[in-house]
């Protein structure tokens, strides 16, 4: 069987398809799985076990300019690439106009199905073409986690009962986010436990203030913790930087690609971060996680509040005394997906 995912944007939405996936390499073992995503999430997508090909576009950058050459030159090659096998599921993810268009596209065995969402849940994005474009409309609950909602839509495709395991298959191998030749990465590395602090956001309204970051680096640090601060953006190393000058055995990371960033992450004891795309990959990588939220939202993309992942919701934020908390309550054990 040939099943074809459409999931392709953004991080945190890539990370939360990848369980559906690990269900259906349970329910069916001899699945061929491929999966349609972003360029920019698809190292991501290649680290999730038992994918056989993912399919890159970049349909956000091609819209940008549609009628250019370059555009239609890389439209007729994903076209050609996506067309290449034909498929038995065709599974839309993401319910959007620009994920039916994909779906639409996806060539289908004889007896091939689309498959895709008939209606909107509570706090994610929905287009009414995904429900016009799918052979198959299922409607799931409104109030889901965005990990159930993927996980039930595929169960339900495929004929599957969702399996109690969660697992989300993301492989990483822990690495030091500095070059190991680098005496300073080095001198870091001797010094684990590394706690990263994911102080970045693309949204200003889903920061933490500098003061608290601050603040529970220093409870971290009396507590024998080094501190990684990953950074994508002159603002967020600006931002990295006040935070490290307040603090002891503290570095703050190069620009990193997605690779290395997650293999940055899986060498971690631990993550403190925002409601990011970071913070779910850490939360993929099964590790000891506290995730700040300043919108209650972490119902639907934050940990599912286990003894070593948890989410903090308060306005207008969280306090650096209810995030400390939160730190110790999950220092139990972590346990494996």
């Amino acid at each position: 069987m040939k099943i074809l995912i459409v999931k392709l944007s953004s991080l945190g939405d890539v990370v939360h398809a990848m369980p559906a996936l690990q269900d259906i390499r349970r329910a069916l073992p001899q699945a061929q799985i491929d999966w349609v995503v972003e360029r920019n999430f698809a190292a991501l997508a290649c680290r999730c076990s038992g994918v056989r090909r993912v399919i890159e576009c970049e349909l956000r950058s091609w819209r940008k300019s549609p009628l250019s050459a370059a555009t239609r030159r890389a439209w007729r090659d994903f076209k050609r690439e996506l067309q290449r096998e034909s498929y038995d599921a065709v599974i839309d993810l993401q319910g959007l106009t620009k994920s039916a268009l994909i779906s639409w596209l996806a060539r289908l065995t004889t007896y091939g199905r689309r498959f895709g969402l008939a209606g909107a849940s509570e706090g994610s994005s929905f287009e009414a073409p995904a429900r016009w474009v799918a052979d198959v409309a299922i409607r799931l609950p409104t109030h889901i986690h965005a990990v159930e909602r993927s996980r039930q839509l595929c169960a339900r495709s495929l004929g599957y009962a969702v399996p109690q395991q969660l697992s989300y298959g993301l492989t990483a191998t822990a690495r030091a986010a500095q070059d190991t030749d680098n005496d300073q990465a080095q001198s870091l590395a001797r010094r684990r436990p590394l706690v990263a602090l994911v102080h970045g956001s693309s949204r200003a309204d889903k920061q933490w203030p500098l003061s608290s970051w601050q603040a529970l680096g220093q409870h971290l640090n009396r507590q024998g913790y080094a501190l990684g601060l990953p950074q994508a953006s002159a603002a967020e190393q600006q931002s990295a930087q006040q935070i490290a000058a307040a603090l002891s055995q503290v570095e703050v990371w190069p620009h990193l690609q997605l690779d290395a960033l997650t293999d940055a992450l899986a060498g971690c004891a631990g993550v403190v971060g925002v409601d990011s795309g970071l913070s779910h990959i850490a939360m993929a990588l099964d590790l000891r996680l506290v995730q700040i939220y300043n919108f209650d939202t972490a119902w639907r993309t934050g940990p599912q509040q286990t003894s070593h992942q948890r989410s903090v919701f308060a306005q207008p934020t969280p306090t650096v005394e209810a995030v400390w908390q939160a730190w110790q309550l999950t220092a139990t054990h972590r346990t494996s997906a």
